[in-house]
């Protein structure tokens, strides 16, 4: 029998938790410039030394960008908020359905709210004494992987009583994810009123000295537009968006692929975006909307932007098979 003073402990119970990119709270500029002052002080994200970047973020970047980043957000924004937390949220109610009482799943986003280490610091108080981390991102990249799991590791370097912690690996070549992909996109086209003359895939560039240093991202995507071209029985062509900065970034660039198909006599175009768990700013307005704008004006006839899985039933469905197998010796 336990002495009254002891130590009142929940009981034990399994964790997941999924994270996601970030977004601000509200399509507002100061909402917006405390998102970006957060996102872009990360060191995995802007591999330039603090010295020379901080003076930059603060004095040029963080006073001008926020109001032209808001205005893009607005037009985006849902009656939930912003469209990558409502997914994400989503994502997990729906997992949280098909698991059941076993299993605990949270959601989180590594920049903004709710954030990672107040989520798994929860989680624990709550019970979870084992947790599987599930970064949401098929394609492993330091910019996101790396820095979710190194903000678990911030999280769980002040606790006293830490969890045990899984990482759910990238995905991109895994077998349920590409049929995923194969049913939802299909799917999508067949809802069109038009036959495509090309179906390009846009994935989020990064700058091209991560692949020199070793980054796999680049080979992760090319290798997932490849199996899904395969699965589909089609050719795909492959982009890299969002490019910021004078640095070098991996090529071809959306907008200037989609810049160029009319002139190459590709005038109906069909874009996805793979890369994506949830559709966000980067697919809804600058895919969806000025990619469209750039196909038009540079002679395109037809234009789809294709959504990505979000909490459809073909997305959820993988998502429960990789945890599974994550969860395998943890659950029954």
């Amino acid at each position: 029998m336990k002495p009254a003073d002891h130590l009142q402990i929940p009981p034990p119970r399994i964790g997941v938790l999924l994270v996601n990119l970030g977004t601000p709270e509200a399509a507002e500029p100061k909402a917006v410039k405390r998102y970006l002052g957060e996102f872009l002080s990360d060191r995995r994200v802007v591999e330039i030394p603090r010295l020379l970047w901080q003076p930059i973020l603060r004095g040029i970047i963080l006073q001008t960008r926020p109001k032209k980043s808001s205005e893009a957000y607005e037009q985006v924004w849902m009656e939930e908020g912003s469209p990558l937390a409502h997914y994400t949220k989503r994502q997990a109610e729906e997992l949280a359905a098909r698991f059941g009482a076993e299993v605990d799943i949270r959601w989180a986003m590594r920049y903004g709210e709710p954030a990672v280490g107040e989520v798994l610091t929860q989680m624990k108080a709550d019970g979870c004494e084992r947790i599987l981390v599930a970064p949401l991102y098929p394609q492993y990249c330091a910019a996101t992987t790396a820095t979710v799991m190194d903000e678990c590791y911030r999280a769980l370097a002040a606790m006293r009583w830490q969890p045990a912690l899984r990482s759910l690996p990238p995905y991109h070549d895994d077998p349920a994810y590409i049929d995923a992909l194969k049913t939802s996109i299909g799917g999508a086209l067949e809802t069109l009123d038009f036959s495509p003359d090309a179906l390009l895939l846009s994935f989020h560039g990064m700058p091209q000295r991560t692949l020199e240093l070793g980054d796999p991202y680049h080979c992760h995507c090319r290798k997932t537009a490849r199996l899904l071209g395969e699965a589909m029985g089609r050719d795909v062509r492959v982009a890299f968006q969002s490019r910021f900065g004078r640095a070098k970034w991996l090529e071809p660039a959306t907008d200037a692929v989609l810049e160029a198909m009319p002139g190459e006599g590709i005038k109906r175009v069909a874009i996805a975006a793979p890369g994506f768990a949830s559709d966000c700013l980067e697919t809804l307005e600058e895919l969806a909307i000025r990619g469209q704008e750039q196909f038009f004006e540079a002679g395109g006839e037809r234009f789809a932007y294709l959504p990505c899985l979000n909490d459809s039933a073909p997305g959820i469905a993988m998502l429960e098979t990789l945890l599974r197998r994550e969860l395998m010796g943890w659950t029954r």
